[in-house]
């Protein structure tokens, strides 16, 4: 079991039910100078409206950015995927967008943009499985705690719905189970700079 955080050069974080809610606690508590890039996974239908980084943005001192694809990946940046494509991170440090299929019936999906940040970032990776209905997520915190990254889960308790974080935790691949209240801090203060 991983209990410290190393070098980071990235986060990504998953949620579904309840996403905007963590999501705006999280990243209200980061520093502007917070050093690594942030990138979201919130399960959304593939009509709806990319409102999300705008309201994102409300509550974070980081630029929050709607990406396009080969978008590079900026240090102290936060990336959301759009409704209606996975979002993957390409070995040349860019994002990417793919409308494969759906995985357990999102898209995007979580466990989707962590195996592909796991593949790239390596032990320089923490994960974060926030609130949701569903597994998504699960086998993704795994590659990622296999890989050497740092994973956290929030507490099944403090999660609107607490299936995702549930069924992280059931892997034993979680290094750290936080509230979400204690999540921002607890970035905040052990990412290195």
């Amino acid at each position: 079991m991983i209990n410290r955080i190393g070098p980071v050069k990235a986060i990504v974080m998953g949620a579904s039910w309840g996403g905007l809610n963590a999501y705006t606690r999280i990243l209200s508590a980061l520093p502007a100078d917070f050093p690594a890039a942030i990138l979201l996974v919130q399960h959304q239908h593939a009509s709806a409206e990319n409102r999300l980084p705008w309201l994102l943005a409300r509550y974070c001192q980081l630029p929050v950015i709607a990406p396009e694809d080969k978008e590079e990946i900026q240090p102290g940046c936060v990336y959301v995927a759009p409704p209606g494509y996975h979002m993957l991170v390409e070995e040349d440090g860019t994002l990417a967008f793919s409308a494969g299929r759906a995985v357990l019936f999102s898209r995007p999906s979580v466990d989707e943009l962590f195996l592909s940040a796991g593949a790239v970032y390596g032990k320089q990776l923490v994960g974060v499985i926030l609130t949701g209905a569903n597994e998504d997520g699960a086998k993704g915190i795994d590659y990622i705690h296999r890989r050497g990254g740092f994973t956290i889960a929030q507490s099944p308790v403090s999660a609107e719905a607490p299936a995702m974080p549930e069924a992280a935790i059931k892997t034993g691949a979680v290094s750290r189970v936080l509230d979400l209240e204690a999540i921002g801090p607890f970035l905040a203060e052990q990412v290195p700079g």
